[in-house]
């Protein structure tokens, strides 16, 4: 008898374990193996999707690089405008820029400044959740140039890391968690 596996189980098994990469200890998780297959890359876009299907959302926000992937997707499938959200210095005009914390140091993110208009109704979007301050930052650009932030959703959640402490009081959707390393 054949076993009939949940959609969200059918990506947590074509997500490729690396272990030892970037460096020793870490497993890193690779979606590329599951991107590569049209079945898997559909259905990450319809469940990423589908609890915003209803919200109004006329934006989608993404954060560079592997957000654009799946973000321009959801966007299509929601059919709502694409906003890309740059590492510093990528932008072609004029931006907004936010600050976040490193473990050691500080980064920076920048979206246009005309991309969100006041009012619009904004899901941001990621690959992977870790430490949750990158997806933070994003939330503070999109509200500061009026725009609601509906929810916040990623393909992966490394939960042990303790990202959605820093999204208290958005609506955090994952699809696949990892609680342990």
């Amino acid at each position: 008898m054949v076993s009939a596996t949940s959609p969200v189980e059918a990506l947590r098994l074509a997500i490729r374990n690396v272990p030892d990469f970037p460096k020793k200890g870490i497993v890193f998780r690779d979606i590329t193996t599951l991107w590569k297959d049209p079945r898997h890359l559909r259905s990450a876009v319809e469940l990423l999707s589908g609890p915003f299907r209803s919200s109004g959302i006329a934006k989608v926000a993404c954060i560079e690089a592997r957000g654009f992937i799946l973000g321009g997707a959801i966007a299509q499938a929601l059919g709502a405008g694409f906003v890309p959200i740059r590492k510093r210095g990528k932008l072609p005009s004029e931006t907004l820029r936010q600050e976040y914390a490193l473990e050691y140091g500080m980064d920076s993110i920048e979206i246009h400044r005309d991309a969100i208009a006041p009012g619009d109704r904004v899901l941001v979007h990621d690959d992977l959740l870790a430490t949750g301050g990158t997806a933070r930052a994003a939330c503070r650009l999109v509200e500061s140039l009026g725009g609601t932030v509906v929810g916040v959703c990623f393909l992966v959640e490394l939960s042990f890391l303790g990202g959605r402490g820093q999204l208290k009081g958005y609506d955090v959707t994952s699809l696949i968690d990892y609680d342990a390393e």
